[in-house]
């Protein structure tokens, strides 16, 4: 979900890269190698011309919005650009973080949970995140085509991610109207489906595999 959002910006911005996959199924974002990278062993990561490494996907999105802010990913007006923000931060900190590979591990290796309750615990946490955001979608002004008026923006392009994450674990956005609509318009950007996991060259056929817990 994280490297998605990524993707989704460096193609809006007509960035090109190199892409390395790292197999997170067979740990390899523990390998001392990928680690030398980034030490937090967590994907995406994304290494400058000058052999710099940035981390953590919205740090990565602000550094494509400072360098290159066309289009840009967050409105002029200040209140614009905090609701903004908010709403991405719903998906990015409030949802993910917690059905994130190192979350499933402690589920099932160190609590002895077994994958029908991580599944649950997923889909609870990731539609709450969901339902927020459509609390304040459905409520808010300035909802337009997307999140914030006629022109996708950051906060579309974490609900994107945060419903595609939600339906991997079994989640369906239908119980949310709005959320549902934002995410089809974004999927008709060329930018936005071209990013999708399994438009991905390397993306296994039919549902998104979910890694096995590992001990980390």
């Amino acid at each position: 979900m994280a490297a998605f959002r990524v993707r989704i910006v460096m193609n809006l911005n007509g960035v090109t890269a190199e892409e390395r996959q790292v197999d997170l199924g067979e740990g390899r974002q523990h390998d001392p190698a990928f680690l030398a990278i980034n030490p937090q062993g967590a994907i995406p990561v994304l290494v400058l011309d000058d052999g710099r490494s940035l981390v953590q996907s919205m740090a990565i999105i602000e550094y494509f919005e400072d360098t290159c802010p066309e289009p840009p990913l967050l409105p002029a007006d200040p209140p614009g650009r905090a609701r903004v923000r908010a709403l991405a931060q719903m998906a990015v900190a409030d949802g993910h973080p917690l059905v994130s590979p190192r979350v499933r591990t402690y589920l099932e290796v160190e609590l002895g949970r077994g994958e029908a309750q991580y599944m649950a615990w997923s889909r609870h946490f990731m539609g709450r995140a969901l339902e927020a955001m459509e609390g304040h979608l459905a409520r808010d002004a300035e909802t337009g085509m997307f999140c914030h008026g006629d022109r996708a923006t950051l906060a579309d392009i974490c609900l994107v991610s945060q419903v595609t994450g939600f339906s991997y674990f079994g989640g369906t956005a239908d119980a949310f109207p709005v959320v549902t609509r934002i995410n089809a318009a974004c999927m008709e950007i060329d930018a936005f489906r071209h990013a999708h996991p399994r438009a991905q060259p390397d993306a296994p056929k039919g549902q998104a595999p979910r890694p096995p817990a590992t001990a980390a």
